[in-house]
């Protein structure tokens, strides 16, 4: 009895640990090749706005992160620098800075969704055409799937 309760307890131990590392791991392994840092440079000669993606943020933690450069224009946002990895991020501006989990499902609805981050060393998202990113403050990094906050900057 008790080595079937260990077997049952050690099988579901690795099953865990597996599942786990493969939510980690999977968006890494599937990732497209990032911006090079020349690209993310050119994209910045044509900001209007920059700010800085800090480690030390009040709901980022050691899963849950971003540093560098971000650069926002009228048709691109690019960052030079990192963020944590992780599945299904997307970008938003909002009309404030945010740096937790409750102010940004607080400010949610007068957010815009830019669109989708794929890479996490430099990346590149599009502005919609009809965005005007100069009606926003913050840029911030969003994982969709498990409601956590990443990062965020201040641009202005």
């Amino acid at each position: 009895m008790k080595k079937a309760a260990f077997l049952a307890a050690s099988h579901l131990l690795a099953l865990f640990i597996g599942f786990g590392a493969g939510i980690y791991l999977l968006p890494i392994l599937i990732a497209p090749e990032p911006p090079s840092d020349s690209v993310v440079r050119a994209m910045a000669s044509d900001a209007e706005f920059s700010g800085q993606f800090v480690r030390e943020l009040e709901d980022s933690d050691a899963l849950h992160w971003g540093e560098g450069t971000v650069y926002v224009g009228p048709e691109s946002i690019a960052l030079q620098g990192e963020i944590s990895p992780g599945p299904d991020y997307k970008l938003y501006l909002s009309p404030e800075f945010v740096e937790t989990e409750a102010e940004f499902l607080r400010l949610k609805p007068a957010m815009v969704r830019v669109g989708d981050i794929k890479t996490f060393q430099n990346f590149v998202v599009a502005v919609p055409p009809s965005l005007d990113v100069s009606e926003y403050v913050a840029v911030i990094v969003w994982c969709e799937t498990f409601g956590q906050f990443i990062t965020a900057a201040e641009y202005r």
